[in-house]
């Protein structure tokens, strides 16, 4: 089925015009700087920009029954619990798919012979200049965790479809999470039929 096509538009042409650019805030993961602006109407303004140090990585791992792993952990700024995808950072001069196969490894004692990218996208293209990759791990083979010192995580391995389930019933919420489990069922479907 061909994609639709969208409505004629210079996508190279930006409507804001930058006056001033000045970094309010930095540590080793993220820099927030602050832009003094004409909007597209012309009017000034200011706009804050998170910028991140890290590619955002998500792995949706899948054996040949069909299962995932999930990795739950405690959200300091959400002062919540959440399970999620595997995923991480990854720093930007470095390949994604290398940072993807430590990041499986290090949450989930998991190894996969094949991987396919499955999903780009923006976490919050308004606030934040941060790019996500989404991979599908398969052919896994099982080793040990290898947590960093800030994690408290706990697995669950479970049918992609009932982690599926959990993400149409809200009980999954991260957005990396949400894109890359319905993205790798609508890829591993589309492989079958």
């Amino acid at each position: 089925m061909p994609l639709a096509s969208a409505p004629a538009v210079d996508e190279t042409h930006n409507p804001w015009q930058t006056l001033s650019s000045e970094v309010k805030y930095h540590n080793p993961w993220i820099s927030v700087r602050e832009d003094q602006v004409l909007n597209p109407g012309g009017g000034r303004g200011i706009y804050g920009v998170v910028s991140m140090k890290n590619k955002a990585l998500g792995i949706v791992p899948v054996d040949a029954e069909g299962n995932t792993w999930l990795v739950g952990q405690y959200r300091y700024p959400l002062n919540e619990y959440s399970w999620e995808i595997p995923m991480g950072g990854g720093l930007l001069e470095l390949d994604i798919l290398a940072s993807a196969q430590r990041e499986l490894k290090e949450e989930t004692g998991l190894t996969a012979a094949r991987w396919t990218r499955i999903a780009r996208l923006h976490t919050s293209n308004s606030v934040t200049d941060e790019e996500g990759f989404v991979f599908l791990a398969e052919d896994l083979t099982p080793g040990n965790v290898e947590p960093e010192e800030t994690e408290d995580l706990r697995l669950w391995k479970l049918p992609l479809a009932e982690a599926v389930r959990l993400v149409m019933a809200d009980r999954i919420t991260d957005g990396m999470s949400v894109a890359g489990l319905l993205k790798a069922e609508k890829v591993l479907a589309g492989r079958k039929g």
